[in-house]
């Protein structure tokens, strides 16, 4: 392929952000549905749980799928450099869908927890292969736009889930939350699709057939740990980078676990459906987040990659401060929502734009995989403490403006990093 192919946008390029998009969008439809059911399912499984036990159980669920996407993404992204974007990228999603809908059949919560824990292991593989997949077929006038599209797949994925719980809980009966996981069996159907119409990166090809000093290929001879680890400045990268993706993940999940059980809570104050309008703010929390995805490339090409991280964690701190002010009505609260949704998880748009420009190829898909897998293994915990957390300090505003000012470090960790803006990817 010439380096002038290269530089197009074609079928090409399009095929390879469709299929990466909706393999992330299933896994925002697979991550949401726990939280937007795990409460209702808690209850099913659970013997007469007390509030106080649902917030573990659900906090507990949440950090075995983080526990999981943690050590399966890692090992998933480092085979992303050996086996190839592809081939991960379909493994990824036909586990994480036979898994998903495998947790329809959870006959007790320790079950569920298990199979949320082997979910999570193939969930953490996809975003790093198709973020490097993106990344190495788009040109780099284009290549930020396209990764922020690639990423608010999880939101629409997230905006997917939410509707159609709003749709399928007063309609199915006890058994509603088990319909949800059934329905992530869909992307097994992508697979079809991405083997015969995507084809392999051509940087990474090109990459491993490169000769090493032993005169055999990277692919076969070299780990990709020792390369990324042996390199000073690649180590540096990777442990800033690391600090920053925990901070934005412990954030988010530590967010959205609170969000649906107070809006829910309000709006049964106010005589309303509880569980309709938790359902509801999870579609205003996403609806934010999309914004944030998706304008991510285009102001991160304006003013560049780091001034673009800053305005976020900025952002994500005043937002959570913010909520706590706001009055305590159904409509202001959903306002804060919508601004939580834009920064805390909208924010997640700096990891496939940035990191996939830090590292070099023979290792950007285990970098990147490294960086945003591990970030679960430093936060899982915190869904788990969120419910101590919930009760020490007062409620869900005092909860959430502490969450938020562990930005504070990843603004501290970004200032060790360089500005990519308009460079190529690293070779």
């Amino acid at each position: 392929m010439s380096e002038r192919k290269i530089q197009e946008i074609g079928p090409l390029q399009r095929r390879t952000l469709g299929s990466s998009f909706i393999g992330w969008m299933f896994d925002g439809f697979e991550t949401s549905t726990l939280i937007l059911v795990g409460g209702v399912a808690a209850m099913a499984l659970l013997a007469n749980p007390t509030p106080d036990e649902i917030r573990l159980a659900v906090g507990t669920a949440l950090g075995a799928t983080l526990l999981g996407w943690a050590i399966g993404g890692t090992i998933g992204s480092i085979l992303a450099d050996r086996v190839g974007r592809k081939l991960m990228l379909m493994i990824s999603i036909a586990g994480y869908s036979v898994l998903t809908a495998l947790t329809a059949f959870s006959p007790s919560w320790t079950m569920l927890i298990v199979l949320r824990f082997l979910t999570g292991m193939f969930l953490g593989s996809e975003w790093s292969t198709g973020t490097a997949l993106v990344a190495e077929t788009w040109p780099d006038r284009a290549r930020a736009k396209a990764l922020g599209i690639m990423q608010s797949g999880y939101g629409f994925g997230f905006f997917l889930a939410a509707g159609l719980w709003l749709w399928i809980q007063p309609n199915w009966g006890p058994d509603a939350w088990r319909a949800m996981f059934l329905i992530g069996v869909l992307p097994a159907f992508l697979l079809l699709y991405i083997r015969r119409k995507v084809p392999e990166s051509k940087v990474w090809l090109d990459a491993v057939k490169e000769p090493t000093a032993s005169g055999s290929g990277l692919a076969k001879k070299e780990s990709r740990i020792a390369l990324l680890f042996g390199d000073p400045e690649g180590l540096k990268r990777a442990l800033a980078t690391l600090v920053m993706a925990a901070v934005t993940v412990s954030v988010f999940y530590g967010t959205s676990a609170l969000i649906g059980p107070y809006i829910g809570a309000l709006a049964a104050r106010e005589g309303l459906a509880a569980s309709s309008w938790a359902s509801i703010s999870a579609l205003v929390y996403n609806g934010g987040a999309i914004v944030g995805y998706i304008s991510a490339g285009f102001i991160a090409d304006s003013i560049g990659r780091k001034r673009y991280m800053l305005v976020m964690f900025v952002g994500a701190i005043t937002a959570g401060a913010v909520q706590a002010y706001v009055p305590e009505t159904l409509t202001w609260s959903l306002v804060s929502v919508f601004i939580l949704g834009v920064f805390t998880l909208g924010v997640f748009s700096w990891m496939p734009i940035y990191l996939p420009e830090l590292f070099k190829t023979k290792v950007r898909s285990t970098a990147s995989g490294i960086v945003f897998n591990l970030a679960r293994l430093v936060s899982f915990p915190l869904p788990i403490l969120t419910a101590f957390l919930f009760s020490t300090l007062g409620g869900f505003h005092m909860t959430i403006l502490s969450m938020v000012l562990l930005y504070v470090v990843a603004i501290f960790a970004l200032s060790f990093l360089p500005e990519t803006r308009g460079k190529p990817l690293p070779n």
